[in-house]
This record gives C-alpha cells, sequence and structure tokens, in this order.
C-alpha cells in the first residue's frame, strides 16, 4: 500500500512541476485577469529533472536514494524560492507539493547479505543414514 501512495505523491508533485513548466511557457495575451505565474524554462526543467530521479530511484527500488534525491529536492526548491526565483503565486503549490514528496518517501534498507558462515555452513538435513551408504558391493 505504501508504493501506490509514493506513487500518487510523485504523480502529484509531477503534475505540480508540469504545471508549472507549462505556465512558464505560458504566452502573454491581454486579458483582464493577471497573467499567470510563470517559472524560468531552466528552473523548470531543473526541479523536473530531480523529481523525475526520485520517480527513478523508486522504480528501482531504492528508496534509501529516493530519499536522499527528495531531500535534495526539497533544499533546491527552498534555495530557488529564497533566491527570488519562484513567483510567490507558485510558491505555496510548489513547496507544499515537495514537501509532500519528502515526507512520503520512507528509507527501507535492504536486509543484511548473509554471512560468510551462513553461506559456508547451510542447514544440514538429518544426520542419519542415507540410502546406499551402508550397502557393499557384493557379487553373489
Amino acid at each position: 500500500m505504501r508504493r501506490r501512495k509514493t506513487r500518487t505523491r510523485r504523480l502529484e508533485v509531477g503534475a505540480a512541476l508540469a504545471a508549472a513548466l507549462s505556465l512558464s511557457a505560458c504566452g502573454g495575451a491581454k486579458h483582464s485577469a493577471p497573467p499567470p505565474p510563470t517559472l524560468s524554462s531552466s528552473l523548470a526543467s531543473s526541479l523536473a529533472a530531480q523529481s523525475d530521479a526520485v520517480a527513478g530511484a523508486l522504480a528501482s527500488g531504492d528508496s534509501c536514494r529516493a530519499q536522499t534525491l527528495a531531500r535534495g529536492l526539497q533544499a533546491r526548491t527552498i534555495a530557488a524560492i529564497n533566491q527570488g526565483r519562484v513567483e510567490p503565486r507558485l510558491q505555496e503549490q510548489l513547496s507544499s507539493a515537495v514537501n509532500t514528496l519528502v515526507a512520503t518517501v520512507r528509507c527501507v534498507p535492504p536486509p543484511p547479505a548473509p554471512t560468510i558462515r551462513e553461506q559456508k555452513h547451510p542447514e544440514k538435513h538429518g544426520h542419519g543414514k542415507h540410502k546406499g551408504h551402508d550397502k557393499q558391493d557384493r557379487d553373489d
């Protein structure tokens, strides 16, 4: 169930980044409504690529790497907001989506590899006599 939630959150972040990217490409039509907020295409592309890297790590089963990448995406998003590279109208939606992603991705380390001792001495089943071990060849 956790994987489905992660996938849903990943889609939400992707949708937010896609919306921001598409808004950055919109032309200015003359309407009485204010123009839509924009992101520079380089920032939008960078954040989208980082989001895709998180998705790729999750898809490959590397949740610890995905968590590290998600935290990096969060730090870069916060830096972009603090540097004024994200319009105020997009800040809440973008930071909320990234924060949700970070909160959703959990590092689940893989089980430990078997020790050398376990590999050299597999479990022995039955220590009794086995078929054919105490028979001798007789030519009667």
